[in-house]
């Protein structure tokens, strides 16, 4: 029996294996981080009512970012980026299949990876949560404006339409309120952060201990002093509306394959509701709207169809919004709301100003058709409209802003700033089927009504309609692919919120903020590292 006797104050060795484990351990601990930041951000969007989810996921984010160099960083990014993305898009793939959800989910991560070298740079400055944030709506609004004109979903706004933040629309529209809460997660990295070197070293440096708490404190009470900004009095009296759902016959891509089904539903749908107010069962409304792509025929070419809704409009008794796919002898299709008076029918259009790239037109299509032939089933591409929607009905100007427009600040503002007492986003889901795309189109209008303090109406084909009061809450909604008729009273406004009146001042202040962090890091690097050439 033998012993190995260990010289005081000497270690034991550590295996190879073990060595190697420990290494690799900590090489992934930070990939590891950012696709979860990623996947937690995913998580904060509807259905889940996990908004707060969000800040842990930007304290993780900051983590994973914190003093990396560009290169690790973009890489960083990239993996939080396909983590947050990947999920949240895969609606997009419903009909079409894996490739286009990849592609897109793959070409808006690259959008986060700059940013993430933004805010690894960034964290280098003084206050750098603060410069952190403005990089990432920085980043959110580059995504909103290129390429094709823009994808801004998933903007850190729309996921927090039952958040605390949500008073911060008001103020300064989605990137004040997307700032609020990537700031707010940030600092409570670096709060961590402060508190662990503390603990580590027993030295307190209470002024960064101060901002990074600040960070934190700062964004919840200003979203507690904006409360205020919630007011959804009837400023301008009220307007009982009605909003058809009549569902369809199919789901995926050829939901209105079956000649005239999609509007013989809605018809349908409109005049059960006017037996409804005849029986004293729902009150008379002062207008209808109809769904985008409400009628499967073009009412000004098809005889059949203008007599159908001519019908169901007549019954209702009210003016009614009638969403079709208009088809000139030449020229790009338009994709048009139409007024439609129960004595004097189609009064008044409105085409769609933003119309969706790879969904209503196909840019670069001898290309595109190289990785998924489905982009033949758009045979003829949709062209853009002109002019700002707002319909008068029954006296109440009605601002429209159709389906994936409301995705975009500036398309849901100008029905505002143009006269909208109240917000129509008339839409068409059927062809992403059950996915949770129509929950993140709900919770974008939601905030949209905060934004503007406006009352807004959600028609849709097939689910879920809702009519939202202008604090953001939903009065009524819809069952998916339910037939269904909603009908409220909600009130009418006419008073412009600080988010209004500003438009895109707020995000450009943001923007100049990271601009201007950047060059100053940038500009300390550089000095640094000519002084240690010296």
């Amino acid at each position: 029996m033998s012993a190995t006797i260990t010289p005081a104050g000497t270690r034991q060795p550590v295996p190879a294996s073990s060595d190697r484990a420990g290494r690799l351990l900590r090489r992934s601990a930070r990939p590891a981080a950012a696709a979860l930041s990623g996947a937690m951000l995913f998580l904060s969007f509807p259905p889940r009512p996990l908004w707060w989810l969000a800040l842990p996921a930007f304290a993780l984010l900051g983590w994973s970012l914190y003093g990396r160099r560009p290169r690790a960083a973009f890489g960083l990014g990239y993996l939080a980026g396909l983590g947050f993305l990947l999920p949240l898009l895969v609606w997009t793939g419903e009909e079409v299949g894996a490739v286009p959800w990849l592609a897109l989910a793959a070409v808006e991560a690259l959008f986060v990876a700059a940013a993430g070298v933004g805010i690894a740079v960034v964290t280098r400055l003084p206050l750098w949560p603060v410069w952190a944030a403005a990089v990432w709506i920085l980043g959110e609004g580059v995504r909103a404006r290129v390429p094709f004109g823009g994808f801004p979903w998933g903007k850190i706004a729309f996921g927090q339409a039952d958040g605390v933040f949500l008073p911060l629309a008001a103020v300064g529209g989605t990137p004040v309120l997307g700032f609020a809460v990537a700031l707010c997660g940030f600092g409570l990295y670096e709060t961590a952060r402060r508190v662990h070197d503390h603990r580590r070293t027993g030295e307190l440096p209470r002024g960064p201990l101060a901002a990074a708490a600040l960070a934190v404190l700062v964004p919840v009470t200003a979203a507690l002093a904006a409360l205020p900004l919630l007011d959804d009095s009837a400023e301008d009296g009220t307007a009982t509306v009605a909003a058809v759902q009549g569902n369809v016959p199919r789901l995926g891509l050829d939901f209105n394959a079956q000649r005239r089904a999609v509007l013989d539903n809605h018809a349908k749908r409109t005049e059960q509701l006017a037996r409804d107010v005849a029986a004293g069962k729902v009150p008379q409304p002062d207008f209808v709207l109809w769904p985008e792509n409400s009628s499967d025929l073009d009412p000004y070419r098809n005889g059949d169809a203008r007599l159908v809704i001519d019908r169901a409009v007549r019954a209702i008794g009210a003016p009614t919004v009638i969403g079709a796919v208009l088809t000139p002898e030449t020229g790009p299709l338009r994709n048009t709301l139409i007024a439609w008076e129960p004595e004097k029918g189609p009064v008044a259009t409105y085409d769609k100003r933003h119309v969706q790239p790879f969904g209503e037109y196909i840019p670069m299509r001898p290309f595109v058709r190289l990785f998924s032939s489905d982009v033949d089933r758009v045979r003829r591409d949709f062209g853009p409209g002109g002019k700002v929607g707002v319909f008068d009905l029954s006296g109440t100007k009605v601002g429209l802003a159709t389906c994936y427009e409301a995705a975009f600040d500036w398309a849901v503002r100008d029905t505002v700033t143009h006269g909208g007492r109240l917000i129509s986003v008339p839409s068409n889901n059927a062809t992403f089927g059950r996915s949770e795309m129509t929950y993140q189109q709900l919770a974008m209008s939601r905030v949209r009504a905060v934004e503007h303090s406006r009352a807004v109406v959600v028609p849709v084909t097939s689910g879920v309609s809702a009519i939202i009061r202008p604090d953001g809450t939903i009065v009524k909604q819809t069952r998916m692919f339910t037939p269904d008729a909603l009908v409220a009273e909600v009130p009418l406004r006419s008073s412009l919120t600080p988010a209004t009146r500003m438009g895109t001042l707020p995000e450009g202040a943001l923007a100049a903020l990271a601009l201007g962090a950047l060059g100053w890091a940038v500009r300390t690097r550089a000095k640094e590292r000519r002084a240690t050439a010296r």
